[in-house]
């Protein structure tokens, strides 16, 4: 055998293996591409889950510190408060603070900026309505402005879930 044809001998095999190997890099760089895809296509879908049921939460909860509130105007005129009355508007103002520290953590702009409309505003008719039960409104408070305030929410809430819903990619029903 001459030197030529170990030369090529040698050639044809390191070929042979180079080209396996050149193979073998494309085929795990592509599947570390598609990992990293469906990685990102899981956190993306992820990502959504965790703001729809941020945002469900938060609607009902701001939903029902509003009714609350309402009852509570309701119980003031009627009756007097007890004690187990302050705690369902209690419950309902907690419950609504802890969905809206949560949205505050995970909501885009637009989302944050109606639902921290609807926050002040809950939060505004709830001094309102304390200093009502407690007998010292500040000028110009009333039983009759503190339900107007109450009433005046329930756009806000309309507002800030129009913003979730197109936050999450649902078509308006309103």
């Amino acid at each position: 055998m001459d030197l030529g044809s170990v030369i090529i001998a040698v050639a044809g095999v390191a070929g042979t293996l180079g080209g396996s190997l050149l193979t073998q890099r494309a085929s795990e760089r592509a599947k570390r591409r598609e990992i990293d895809l469906l990685r990102g296509h899981e956190e993306l879908r992820e990502n959504l889950l965790s703001r729809r049921t941020c945002y469900v939460e938060l609607n009902r909860d701001a939903r029902q510190f509003t009714t609350a509130l309402n009852r509570h105007l309701h119980v003031m005129r009627e009756r007097g408060v007890e004690e187990a009355d302050r705690e369902v508007l209690e419950e309902a103002k907690s419950a609504h603070r802890d969905r809206y520290s949560e949205a505050q953590m995970i909501a885009p702009d637009e989302v944050l900026a109606c639902a921290r409309t609807v926050n002040q505003a809950l939060n505004r008719v709830y001094g309102q309505v304390k200093r009502l039960e407690r007998g010292e409104p500040q000028e110009g408070e009333t039983m009759a402005t503190a339900v107007r305030g109450q009433r005046e929410i329930w756009d806000l809430i309309r507002a800030m879930r129009a913003a979730m819903r197109r936050d999450l990619g649902v078509a308006p029903t309103e």
